[in-house]
């Protein structure tokens, strides 16, 4: 599996969650210049509701930010052990120890983005292939690390 393309595109999903949000955000403060009226308090609730949305919003747009920041720091350079940047496959999947994106298909293959906070990359931590680790009762063995 090429890590380079792999981490193009992390990083390309990265930014359109960014632009998602951050559209998000636009529309909603539009929405909210929208409702400004003289027809009293009921309309400063709805107001208020549509900040704490635009905040909320904000929060993860910063969390996406520096998830972005983060892979900035990934070296694309082969791997014998579990660690950050490294692509883990066991017989359960394929995990790629970056940022936490979730699972897509990449090359054909189902990739699943972890950060290395995870419980799960912190069990394969240091591993190497044919080393053993088990989360949550399950064991799994690292079949390949690249």
């Amino acid at each position: 599996m090429d890590k380079a393309s792999l981490l193009i595109t992390v990083k390309t999903k990265l930014s359109e969650k960014i632009q998602n949000f951050e559209k998000l955000i636009s529309e909603t403060r539009a929405s909210s210049n929208d409702t400004k009226s003289s027809m009293g308090d009921k309309y400063e609730t709805g107001r208020e509701m549509l900040q704490q949305e635009i905040n909320n919003l904000q929060v993860q747009l910063n969390e996406v930010l520096k998830q972005q920041d983060f892979l900035k720091t990934i070296l694309v350079k082969p791997s014998d052990k579990a660690e950050k940047g490294a692509i883990v496959k066991t017989e359960r999947g394929s995990f790629f120890i970056s940022v936490s994106l979730g699972e897509f298909t990449f090359e054909n293959q189902k990739i699943i983005c972890i950060s290395p906070e995870s419980p799960l990359a912190k069990a394969m931590n240091g591993k190497q292939k044919g080393e053993a680790f088990s989360l949550n009762n399950m064991n799994q063995k690292i079949l390949i690390i690249e």
